[in-house]
């Protein structure tokens, strides 16, 4: 069966976490979107498996069920070096003993538990367990294992399970490190709000014999990812390099020269971008045969937003997301599935602006330094009819 999932997400506990990131919110939003299977999050979180266990229903081999929604447990912690790391977890067993086990500080007050241990060490704890584990968002300044590492052996002394990319940068860009050949990529979402512009922005598209931690790791480790759908990277917040303060994109060897301070007093922080130039070996992508195709993808809310200039949380933006699920099935079905006929009659500025989508025609002015960028569409756009059905070259 072909499963859509998102691993990586946050619960209430997490710090900056919407208070909202509950099991009860987060399986109708998911389902909503066109996921079908979704992380925990913060599974090293002792209230957090108390509020898993008491809402949920165990369905056997590590998952968890609710509304028909099916979980399976997931942390991100952060070890040495400020490293983020994403680990899967067969069961709640499992996830309670090796909570016990992490050496933390804030273990029991953040979803997302510090510790001094260095990849290879957490990769060596979690593996007794049976546990998947990768570098959580591998490329971002602030908190991603290149940061730290010109190779990803140096972080964990052996090759772990895969590699998150992250929303800053895409297939093309990590398949320019010859070390990366022979991993699987994984796609999240690292939601911190059920709201349907973050929980699923990014997944994966997994061949699974069924739903289970069992068939999860067959998945990743044999390379059963069938596709995996994320941002445009330009959106992410830190795909150039650009002042912290004011986001100013700014060029990295200029940043250099000036110690990497911005000239309105602020740090520039190395973009995601530049970083993987830094490390790459080929100028182009170098795709193995195995490696799946990346489907760039929009939150729909975020269109809708752009294209009446009203906020993505608004009732205006989210009454017309809701519309156009309520009439496609899914978020996933709107922008890539329904034909803009059909969308244009519920609501045709939108239709306008999901056929630019689909012709790759939107301009993004990029994010980088913490700001996400943003979805830039001239008044053409907005009005123009959208009357046929368009496709993506990349579907």
């Amino acid at each position: 069966m072909l499963v859509n999932a998102d691993f990586h997400v946050h619960s209430c506990f997490s710090s900056a976490s919407s208070k909202d990131m509950l099991i009860k919110n987060m399986a109708p939003k998911a389902k909503l979107k066109g996921l079908n299977l979704l992380g925990t999050g913060d599974a090293f979180h002792p209230g957090w498996l108390d509020i898993i266990e008491e809402t949920t229903v165990y369905s056997g081999d590590g998952i968890y069920t609710y509304d028909d929604m099916d979980f399976v447990l997931t942390t991100e912690v952060e070890g040495k070096n400020r490293i983020h790391h994403l680990i899967i977890i067969p069961d709640i067993d499992i996830a309670r003993e090796l909570s016990e086990k992490l050496v933390s500080k804030n273990k029991n007050v953040d979803g997302r538990p510090r510790t001094g241990y260095t990849g290879a060490e957490l990769l060596d704890m979690v593996r007794q367990y049976d546990c998947l584990i990768g570098p959580a968002h591998a490329f971002t300044p602030w908190t991603g294992m290149y940061k730290s590492y010109d190779s990803i052996y140096d972080c964990y002394g052996e090759k772990p399970d895969f590699v998150e990319l992250g929303l800053s940068a895409d297939t093309d860009m990590a398949d320019t490190v010859l070390e990366l050949k022979d991993f699987p990529f994984l796609t999240n979402s690292d939601a911190h709000s059920p709201w349907p512009h973050r929980l699923g922005r990014e997944f994966n598209a997994m061949e699974l014999k069924d739903i289970s931690f069992s068939s999860i790791k067959s998945s990743i480790t044999s390379n059963k990812i069938k596709a995996n759908y994320g941002l445009v990277p330009n959106l992410g917040k830190y795909h150039m390099t650009a002042c912290t303060k004011c986001y100013k994109i700014i060029d990295p060897a200029f940043a250099k020269e000036n110690k990497m301070k911005c000239e309105c007093g602020g740090r520039v922080k190395k973009g995601v971008d530049f970083r993987i130039s830094e490390i790459a070996d080929y100028d182009e992508p170098n795709h193995p045969d195995f490696r799946p195709k990346y489907v760039h993808l929009m939150p729909l809310a975020e269109l809708i937003s752009t294209v009446y200039d009203k906020g993505v949380t608004t009732k205006t933006v989210q009454g017309i997301w809701q519309k156009l699920v309520d009439a496609f099935g899914t978020e996933i079905d709107v922008l890539i599935n329904a034909s803009l006929e059909d969308i244009s009659k519920i609501d045709l500025k939108v239709a306008n602006v999901i056929e630019s989508f689909r012709n790759n025609t939107i301009e993004v002015v990029p994010g980088g330094g913490g700001q996400y960028g943003h979805i830039v569409f001239n008044e053409s756009v907005k009005k123009s009819k959208a009357t046929k059905t368009v496709t993506l070259d990349n579907f």
